[in-house]
């Protein structure tokens, strides 16, 4: 039997240093990807500094990270019925059958 968990050893051993390998190439290009799109973001910032923007008052955008998808700017719709008196009244006697556990 030591012969099978030594293969097996040596075989789990080469699948978790491919994963390792392949995931640290991953991170590299993600990194170098980002790099360039902050220098041309550095190289706009100093642009803005140094010549100015038009009408935004001087305040900087804030970057977008692209591996986080953007956020919806409001919520959804609220909904809203209106009820009348007896729909009213009928809402509270079940909500209080509910809370009797009948």
């Amino acid at each position: 039997m030591s012969e099978h968990d030594a293969i097996l050893r040596v075989t789990g051993a080469a699948a978790l240093t491919l994963v390792a390998v392949a995931c640290t190439a991953g991170l590299a290009e993600a990194l170098r990807r980002g790099r360039g799109r902050r220098t041309r973001e550095r190289e706009r910032a100093e642009a803005v500094r140094r010549h100015g923007r038009h009408g935004s008052h001087g305040s900087m955008p804030v970057p977008a990270v692209p591996a986080i998808p953007r956020q919806r700017q409001t919520g959804p719709c609220a909904e809203a019925v209106r009820l009348t008196p007896a729909e009213r009244d009928a809402f509270a006697g079940l909500v209080r059958r509910f809370g009797e556990g009948g």
